[in-house]
């Protein structure tokens, strides 16, 4: 199986602890930064501070509501900057709201999708995102 580098921008602790588990069940090898925040988030992409030798990911899971910076506005960022807009960003949330899924397509986020339930449905989700992005989906090879 291929090797994935993902930044999993989420808050809840249970959220990353599920996500984890939920790769880590998978026959893959997966880099995963988790950034707890917004800010943090853009530190991490754009290599700044103690992110400066970090490895860009191939995919970003980005949730919503974060502290500090949100996800939309991560979005924003990532989607209006030269070196990261070739970046595939997934949102990844607990929010259905029409408004939110409205805005992230407008943002040019790739995918948007709602958060399973149960931790066997995010296994499920998770085995359906290792396929897409990381076999089926060809990513861009300039990311580092």
């Amino acid at each position: 199986m291929k090797n994935a580098r993902i930044l999993l921008v989420e808050d809840n602790p249970t959220d990353v602890l599920l996500t984890r588990r939920a790769f880590s069940d998978m026959d893959m090898d997966v880099d995963m930064i988790v950034a707890s925040d917004g800010e943090i988030a853009m530190k991490i992409l754009k290599k700044e501070e103690e992110y400066a030798e970090t490895v860009l990911p191939q995919l970003v899971l980005l949730d919503i509501n974060l502290p500090r910076k949100n996800g939309k506005e991560v979005l924003r960022e990532i989607k209006s900057c030269e070196g990261l807009k070739h970046m595939p960003v997934m949102m990844l949330t607990t929010s259905d709201a029409d408004r939110d899924v409205q805005e992230a397509y407008q943002a040019h986020c790739n995918s948007y999708t709602v958060k399973p339930a149960s931790a066997k449905q995010f296994r499920e989700f998770v085995r359906v995102i290792e396929a897409f992005w990381f076999e089926i989906s060809k990513l861009p090879r300039n990311l580092h």
